[in-house]
């Protein structure tokens, strides 16, 4: 048996900051806000009912230097023309119009 108020031998407690004490929680800074406007869809814009996978110069503007596609978050594609274009970039690495690589 151990006294109480004694740790484990060998049990290691999780460190504390500066100025905490035992027992303390600790508190989380709130998450900064980033307010940014919404982009539109490219091809809703442009009224587009299909992704071409041959249009290589435009499926480069959504594909990264190391060869990663650009999600949607990012690019502002809806639902619908950013699987379009996912398959579209897909088809068109297989068929040797992009890289599957940034070289």
């Amino acid at each position: 048996m151990r006294a109480p108020g004694r740790r484990a031998a060998g049990g290691a407690a999780a460190p504390r900051g500066p100025g905490r004490r035992r027992g303390e929680a600790r508190r989380r800074r709130p998450p900064a806000r980033r307010f940014s406007r919404r982009r539109v869809c490219r091809f809703r814009v442009d009224h587009t009912r299909y992704i071409d996978f041959k249009a290589y110069r435009m499926l480069r503007d959504f594909v990264t230097e190391r060869g990663k596609m650009i999600p949607r978050r990012i690019s502002g594609n809806c639902a619908k023309h950013q699987r379009m274009l996912s398959t579209a970039v897909k088809r068109a690495r297989v068929m040797a119009l992009l890289g599957f690589t940034h070289r």
